[in-house]
């Protein structure tokens, strides 16, 4: 089974900066654990509901977190 293309480098990254676990931001989105780490892994596509959360939780844009945008503004 093929894994997906991981293109969520940048949601661990950011939660990493913050001091956050992932047991943290599963809790915070409401999800099992291993879920949240097959969207940090890029097992799993993350949904855009979730996207929007951690956007507002780490205070950066959608873009940013997905890697369409370079720098935070």
């Amino acid at each position: 089974m093929k894994k997906a293309t991981y293109k969520y480098q940048r949601i661990r990254d950011t939660r990493e900066d913050k001091d956050l676990t992932q047991q943290e931001i599963a809790d915070f989105l409401n999800l099992y654990l291993n879920t949240y780490r097959r969207y940090e892994t890029g097992e799993q596509t993350i949904p855009v509901n979730y996207l929007k959360k951690l956007s507002k939780l780490f205070k950066v844009s959608m873009d940013y977190l997905t890697e369409f945008e370079e720098e935070i503004r």
